[in-house]
């Protein structure tokens, strides 16, 4: 048995306060600013004019952050080196006229968001965060709140109402059985209006719109005998964000003086990913080719240049990857084992719902020899038909070379996710050994 070095477990307990601290994607925009602010980065406006001079930058878009660094001398005639990743994890969001109830229940009415295991959310002590868009004399703003509070509930029905549910499984209908309870009494009109008013310290009528959506009020943490495992909520995928963010600040940290260097780090977390990414947040929108081509403008560069650069680019979408179950060995590739604490992941589809390729693949296998990092690669069972990422729609909107790659876990979608509390630690110091290795 392998135990995590202390290293490792260094890095998990980061990572489980980046966890704590990101219940939504724009809180997830809002910890990595923040870290990013501390390590000497600067946000800047996209409606404005972009510095000539090298530097270390970032830029939000609601729920999604590009970061990079350039140096001194300009980047406009250098390839980017793209860590990419997602801040949303599947869920449920609050429906615009949510007040409802019966029974002499209040209750919110909430719309699935992605693809959740949705019994994992049954039973479960569930806050509410999100941001508020509000009316003010100039226009509108938004604040983002969080309420730690168990103040939500999806209630299962009780087995001696659903004798067969153990045997026959549980149906539920997403209309009518997974609206959370909230209160007790009758429906009242307003009244989530009301409490958001409360948490932001506003009025109710100064409150125009909201993205609202509930999460599990328990806390991730390090389990197992021996620490070995992270479990916790959203690790898909903010375990990538955590990683990549961390890679970033410690190469730019680390730069070299002298030469520039052959290509310009960026960092990309997109928002969406859990719905197909094409939004103006997502992957599969204008946000990163926008921000990478102002890049070599802003340095001086021609659209030849920024062409150029591009063909010289190459991009790593970070996404977790599905470790062998144990209960389950028949879903998985019999010759592609994956286990917990194994190493990143280079995730291989040959309907290229991962965009994988050989050279990127061997790309990354010696980055992660370089860092002293095992790697394994993941294949899907012919009969299971995998799913996809950022991978494709960032090789196919940029024409760069992409590789897909990951931490193993299991529960993918669950309310409560698992994976090794080694591998995060792993696949920043192969995403840092590939940034430096450009």
């Amino acid at each position: 048995m392998t135990l995590p070095t202390d290293d490792a477990l260094v890095h998990a307990r980061d990572l489980l306060t980046y966890l704590h601290a990101a219940p939504t994607p724009h809180h997830v925009v809002s910890e990595t600013s923040g870290r990013l602010d501390a390590a000497g980065f600067s946000p800047l406006d996209q409606t404005a004019e972009w510095p000539a001079t090298g530097g270390r930058f970032y830029v939000i878009e609601g729920g999604a952050l590009i970061a990079w660094v350039t140096p001194d001398a300009g980047a406009s005639g250098h390839g980017f080196s793209i860590i990419g990743a997602h801040t949303d994890s599947p869920g449920f969001r609050i429906k615009p006229r949510p007040d409802t109830g019966r029974a002499g229940f209040r209750q919110l009415g909430a719309e699935v968001y992605g693809g959740p295991l949705l019994n994992s959310w049954l039973d479960r002590d569930l806050g509410l965060a999100g941001r508020v868009v509000f009316r003010r004399p100039d226009g509108f703003g938004s604040l983002t709140f969080r309420d730690d509070r168990p103040i939500l509930r999806i209630p299962q029905l009780a087995i001696h109402l659903d004798r067969d549910v153990n045997d026959k499984g549980l149906q539920l209908d997403r209309q009518r059985h997974l609206q959370p309870v909230w209160g007790l009494g009758d429906v009242d009109e307003g009244g989530f209006r009301s409490y958001l008013g409360e948490q932001v310290h506003l009025s109710p009528d100064q409150i125009e719109s909201w993205d609202v959506l509930p999460f599990d009020v328990q806390p991730a943490a390090l389990s197992g005998p021996n620490e070995e495992f992270v479990s916790g909520a959203r690790l898909d995928n903010l375990v990538s964000c955590h990683a990549g963010l961390g890679a970033l600040i410690a190469v730019s940290a680390s730069a070299p003086a002298g030469a520039p260097p052959r290509h310009t780090p960026v960092l990309a977390l997109f928002d969406h990913e859990e719905v197909g990414s094409t939004s103006a947040t997502g992957a599969n929108g204008a946000l990163l080719g926008r921000v990478l081509e102002r890049i070599t403008l802003s340095a001086g560069g021609t659209r030849d240049d920024h062409l150029r650069a591009l063909a010289g680019s190459h991009c790593i979408s970070a996404d977790m990857a599905h470790a062998t179950h144990p209960n389950y060995p028949e879903r998985h590739d019999p010759d592609h084992p994956v286990r917990l604490d194994g190493g990143p992941v280079i995730k291989i589809n040959a309907q290229q719902r991962y965009a994988s390729e050989a050279v990127g693949a061997a790309s990354f296998a010696a980055a992660c020899e370089r860092a002293d990092v095992p790697v394994q690669r993941f294949v899907s069972n012919n009969t299971m038909p995998c799913g996809s990422t950022i991978g494709p729609l960032t090789a196919a909107n940029l024409g760069i070379r992409t590789l897909d790659v990951g931490v193993a876990q299991l529960g993918m979608h669950s309310i409560r996710e698992l994976c090794g509390s080694a591998d995060p630690h792993r696949l920043t110091r192969a995403l840092v050994a590939t940034l430096h290795a450009s």
